[in-house]
């Protein structure tokens, strides 16, 4: 008989206890469950990603929200437009006028006096060239003087000074006039006006001065993220993305995308050299080319609009992605852009 056995049995009442049932059904669980999930860390795959949040904005900077402003100074006329509303290219959006109501008829009237003028010079520079041809014929046959001669000469130089001269202030007239006609104010592209940023008719504004904010049509969509600095030096162009865009409904998980709900499929475009005054930096997602499912319409996902996004990395065990998390190591990286291996550092 064992010496343990032999030393209890001089205690009865310890000797009679019996471990219960329950206890050994319990045990067995928990050593049962400690072992799934060991097993289930060490082989249950996970596909580590970086997420930062975002703004639906456009791709091409020319699409973006854009500023009018007036080229001239002047007195606001007439409005075309209202908040909201949609225009065409060349459509009139504000009417300017100068503060003296006789200005175009004044530069009308300029302009014809400058034209005569103009012709009145070139009228006689042709006189006088004429002049100068006969008095340099006169001077080699011996009938005209040097002195006859070389006045001619100085009046043809003179005469085309003043025809120049009546042209360069012709020109300016007509560069005035052509600003006059600047006045109106027109839509660059086809649109819609979000906002007037003037005041009313007999407002006078600058030059330079906005008076519209402009959205144009057919803008191709863009999210802007923002990741952290630990994780957006694994971020490269063409990696793929999922993103959540602001109320649409959606059931994501991060590490098992494919079972995902309502998210969509991005794509990086670029990522920035320079973070941003809060450390984080810029990265352009565009929509996937080989997308199965389009982003939502404008209509439901529109400028501005907030979203998050999940930059897809590489797969892991969960166990080590776990280990990560706790020791706040950035993901795992093993294949680059140009198919060099990397290995993960600590921070």
């Amino acid at each position: 008989m064992p010496f343990r056995e032999r030393h209890i049995r001089h205690f009865k009442t310890l000797d009679s206890i019996r471990v219960p049932r329950i206890m050994r059904v319990v045990a067995g669980m928990l050593v049962s469950a400690v072992l799934a999930l060991v097993l289930f860390l060490a082989f249950v795959p996970w596909v580590q990603t970086t997420s930062g949040p975002g703004v639906v904005t456009a791709l091409d900077p020319n699409d973006r929200v854009q500023e009018i402003n007036a080229l001239v100074s002047g007195r606001i006329d007439k409005w075309y437009v209202r908040d909201g509303s949609h225009v065409k290219a060349g459509d009139p959006i504000l009417r300017l006028a100068d503060n003296d109501p006789n200005l175009i008829e004044r530069l009308n009237a300029e302009q014809q006096q400058l034209v005569q003028q103009r012709d009145a010079a070139a009228a006689a520079l042709a006189t006088a060239e004429i002049d100068l041809r006969r008095t340099e014929s006169l001077f080699r046959e011996g009938l005209a003087s040097r002195r006859d001669f070389e006045q001619a000469s100085i009046r043809v130089d003179d005469l085309r000074a003043r025809l120049a001269s009546a042209e360069a202030a012709l020109t300016r007239q007509a560069v005035e006039a052509s600003r006059q006609s600047q006045f109106l104010i027109r839509a660059p592209r086809d649109g819609t006006i979000l906002r007037l940023d003037a005041g009313d008719t007999s407002t006078f504004i600058s030059a330079g001065q906005t008076v519209a904010t402009f959205q144009p049509d057919n803008a191709e969509r863009a999210v802007e993220l923002y990741i952290d600095g630990r994780d957006v030096a694994l971020v490269y162009p063409g990696a793929p993305v999922s993103l959540l865009f602001e109320g649409w409904p959606a059931v994501q998980f991060s590490g098992w995308p494919s079972i995902a709900r309502g998210t969509f499929e991005g794509e990086v475009i670029s990522v920035d050299p320079t973070a941003q005054p809060d450390g984080q930096f810029r990265v352009l997602v565009g929509q996937a080319p080989d997308a199965e499912i389009p982003w939502p319409d404008a209509s439901f996902v529109r400028f501005g609009a907030t979203a998050r996004g999940w930059v897809l990395l590489e797969t892991v065990p969960l166990g080590y992605e776990l280990w990560r998390q706790l020791n706040n190591f950035p993901p795992r990286y093993t294949q680059g852009v140009n198919g060099q291996q990397a290995e993960p550092s600590a921070r």
